[in-house]
C-alpha cells in the first residue's frame, strides 16, 4: 500500500498554536519533509518528536520532490511541513501536493495556523469576499501590471511583503489604489505583534519613523461599487450613445445585442438606448435612400 501525505499546518510564531492532531500526526509520520530543517529541527525539538527529517524547498522541489513520491509509493507516511503556516501557501508544497496527485497517492490536510487569514480577520474589512495574492512579482513592470489589475478588485485583497520593500510597495499601491485604507499586520501571534490600521499615507508616515521588522501580511480595502460604477461610466464621456451603438455594430453586434450591451455599459435603461438606436436606424436609412436617389438622377440625365 501507498503512504500518506499529510500537509501539517505549523506555528507561525507562537508555539502553543499548534493543533493536538498536528502533533500527533508528526510523531506517527515516518519522515518529516521540511521547508527549511533548521526551522523544523526548533519545532520538533520543543515537542520531543525525532524523525528523520528530508529538505524540500524551492531549489529542490522537482528531484526531492519524485524521491518524497517514490518513498510514498514505497509505503512511508510523510508529514510536509512550511517555515511556519500552512503548507502548499506561497510556498513549493504546491508542487508536491499536484505530484502525489498525478501519482494517485492520498493526501490529507491538516487544518491550522495561517498569517493571511489571522491578518484578514483582524483587518476590520470585509471577509465575506476576498482574494489572496501572496508576493507581488519581483520585477518593476510585473508589479505594476499586476496592481493595475488589483486597483478595481472590489474584494478585500491580501498581499505578503518583506520589510526591505514595505515602503516602496506602499507607494506603488498608493500610486494605482489612491489613498484607500489598508491594514498592516507583522510579527503575528509573536511578542512584538503589531497591526496598523489607516489609509495608505498615514501608514507610510508611521513606519518611515521607525525601523521596519518582520514579515508583513497588507489587507487592502476592496474598492466600493459604487467607485467601480464610476470609474466603468467614465469611459464612455467621450462617445455619445449614438456612437456607443454604432461601435458594437461595427464589431458585427446585431441592433438588439448593441442596445443591450450600451444599456449595460453606461447604466441607462434600455428603452432609453432603444428610441437612441431607433433614430440612429432611421437617420441611416434616410443616408442610404439619399446616396441611391442621387445615383439614380447621375444614371438618368447620363
Amino acid at each position: 500500500m501507498t503512504g500518506i501525505l499529510y500537509l501539517c499546518a505549523t506555528p507561525i510564531g507562537n508555539l502553543e498554536d499548534i493543533t493536538l492532531r498536528c502533533i500527533r500526526i508528526l510523531k506517527e509520520a515516518d519522515i518529516i519533509a521540511a521547508e527549511d530543517t533548521r526551522q523544523a529541527i526548533k519545532l520538533l525539538n520543543h515537542f520531543q518528536i525525532r524523525k528523520p527529517l528530508i529538505s524540500y524547498h524551492e531549489h529542490n522541489k522537482y528531484d526531492k520532490g519524485k524521491e518524497i513520491v517514490e518513498l510514498l509509493k514505497s509505503g512511508k507516511n510523510i508529514a510536509l511541513v512550511s517555515d511556519a503556516g500552512m503548507p502548499a501557501i506561497s510556498d513549493p508544497g504546491e508542487e508536491l501536493v499536484r505530484l502525489c496527485i498525478d501519482n494517485d497517492i492520498e493526501i490529507i490536510p491538516l487544518p491550522g495556523p495561517s498569517a493571511s487569514l489571522t491578518a484578514l480577520i483582524v483587518s476590520g474589512f470585509s471577509t465575506r469576499r476576498f482574494c489572496f495574492e501572496g508576493f507581488l512579482p519581483s520585477s518593476n513592470k510585473e508589479r505594476k501590471e499586476r496592481l493595475k489589475k488589483l486597483s478595481n478588485e472590489t474584494r478585500t485583497i491580501i498581499l505578503y511583503e518583506a520589510p526591505h520593500r514595505l515602503l516602496d510597495t506602499l507607494g506603488e499601491i498608493m500610486e494605482c489604489f489612491g489613498n484607500r485604507r489598508i491594514s498592516v499586520s507583522r510579527e503575528i501571534t509573536k511578542k512584538f505583534e503589531e497591526t496598523v490600521r489607516a489609509e495608505i499615507s498615514g501608514v507610510i508616515d508611521i513606519f518611515k519613523e521607525r525601523a521596519i521588522k518582520g514579515e508583513f501580511v497588507l489587507i487592502i480595502e476592496g474598492m466600493s461599487e459604487k467607485e467601480l460604477i464610476d470609474i466603468e461610466l467614465k469611459k464612455w464621456d467621450n462617445i455619445s450613445v449614438e456612437e456607443h451603438i454604432a461601435m458594437y455594430l461595427q464589431q458585427g453586434m446585431d441592433k438588439k445585442e448593441s442596445i443591450k450591451r450600451v444599456a449595460e455599459d453606461r447604466k441607462l435603461p434600455k428603452k432609453e438606448v432603444y428610441k437612441i438606436g431607433c433614430n440612429l436606424e432611421r437617420r441611416t436609412k434616410d443616408a442610404i435612400h439619399k446616396r441611391y436617389d442621387g445615383g439614380s438622377d447621375i444614371k438618368n440625365k447620363s
